[in-house]
C-alpha cells in the first residue's frame, strides 16, 4: 500500500480539504485527487465525499482512518530503527485529556513544547468524559484514575491525592465535621457516574466510603472545574485532586474536610496509549516535555 497516499489521505481528512492536504505535501490539486482516487481503488471504497463545496468522511473513511493512522506510525518507527531520520519529532499528534487538568497545567506550557518542536502540531480533545483511545486514533491521553485496561500501556506522570474539603462559610453555616459519621448530615457534591470511594486514615481510625450513601446529595456534574466552583461558592463538600484545589487550600478559600482522610485507590495520573501503537518521536518528545514540566515531584508540590 503507497504510504504517501495514505498520509495525503490522513491530512485530508484532519483538513477536510483535498488541496490543502496536497500542497502541504507538495502535490498539484489534481495529483492529489488522482493519488487519493488510485487508494480508494485500491482499497475498494470511497474514503472521502467530495462536492463543490465541501470534503468529508465517509463511513467507510471513517472506520480506515485509524488504521492509515496506525501504518504511518509504524513506518516511522522503522525508519527510526534504520536511523532514516525518523527521530524527528514532526506531524500532527491527537492528545486527549481532562479539561480541568488541561486548563491548570498543559494549556499554560504548551508555548514551550511548540517552541522546542516546531514541525509538531497539537490536536487536543478536553474533556472530563473519558474517550475510547483507539476507536478516536488518539496518539497519547491523560488519564487519572487506576489503569485497568489491558489494552493499554501507561507511563505515571504523579500521583493524585484525593482529599475532602469545602468554603469556610459553608462551614461556618453548617459545622465542620468531626468524624466520618458527621458527614451524614452534610451536604455533599457528587460526581456523574462516579462510584463511591474509600476514604481511610491512619492509625486506629474507622475507614468509610464517599460520598457516604445517606447524605444530602443535591448536586451532581460532570465537570471537574464546575465542581470546585461549586464548592468555592458553599455547595457542600466535595472529594477533590490535590492538584486542583492545591492553590484555594493554601489561600484558605477552601479547607479541608476530615484533613486525616485521604482516598485510598491508588489513583494516579497516567500518560497512556493504545498497546498497538509504536511510539512515534512526537509522542516521545510530548511524554518528555510533560514528564519534566509536571512530573516528580509533581508541579503542585514543589
Amino acid at each position: 500500500m503507497d504510504t504517501k497516499a495514505l498520509r495525503l489521505f490522513v491530512m485530508a481528512a484532519d483538513m477536510l480539504n483535498i488541496s490543502a492536504a496536497g500542497r502541504q505535501l507538495g502535490l498539484a490539486p489534481a495529483v492529489a485527487s488522482a493519488r487519493l482516487a488510485k487508494l480508494e481503488n485500491e482499497v475498494g471504497a470511497d474514503l472521502l465525499h467530495r462536492s463543490t463545496r465541501k470534503v468529508s468522511l465517509s463511513l467507510q473513511g471513517a472506520e480506515f482512518l485509524p488504521y492509515a493512522r496506525e501504518i504511518l506510525a509504524q513506518e516511522e518507527a522503522a525508519q527510526a530503527a534504520l536511523g532514516h531520520g525518523g527521530a524527528t519529532a514532526r506531524g500532527t499528534m491527537r492528545f486527549a485529556a481532562s479539561s480541568t487538568f488541561a486548563q491548570l497545567y498543559i494549556a499554560p506550557i504548551l508555548p514551550v513544547f511548540l517552541d522546542l518542536y516546531p514541525d509538531v502540531n497539537l490536536e487536543l480533545k478536553l474533556s472530563d468524559t473519558q474517550m475510547d483511545l483507539i476507536e478516536g486514533a488518539y496518539d497519547l491521553a491523560l488519564r487519572n484514575y487506576a489503569i485497568e485496561d489491558s489494552t493499554l500501556r501507561a507511563r505515571k506522570l504523579a500521583d493524585d491525592r484525593r482529599v475532602l474539603c469545602a468554603a469556610p462559610a459553608y462551614l461556618q453555616q453548617r459545622g465542620t465535621p468531626e468524624t466520618l459519621v458527621d458527614l451524614s448530615m452534610h451536604r455533599v457534591l457528587g460526581y456523574m457516574d462516579g462510584k463511591a470511594r474509600s476514604i481511610s486514615a491512619p492509625g486506629a481510625l474507622p475507614a468509610g466510603i464517599f460520598p457516604p450513601p445517606d447524605a444530602e446529595q443535591r448536586v451532581i456534574c460532570d465537570d471537574g472545574t464546575s465542581m470546585k466552583v461549586a464548592t468555592l461558592a458553599g455547595v457542600g463538600i466535595s472529594m477533590n485532586s490535590l492538584w486542583s484545589v492545591h492553590r484555594e487550600l493554601k489561600d484558605g478559600t477552601l479547607v479541608r474536610v476530615l484533613p486525616d482522610y485521604e482516598v485510598q485507590d491508588q489513583s494516579a495520573i497516567w500518560l497512556v496509549y493504545p498497546k498497538s501503537n509504536v511510539l512515534t518521536a512526537k509522542v516521545r518528545a510530548f511524554i518528555d516535555f510533560l514528564l519534566e514540566q509536571i512530573g516528580d515531584p509533581p508541579v503542585w508540590e514543589r
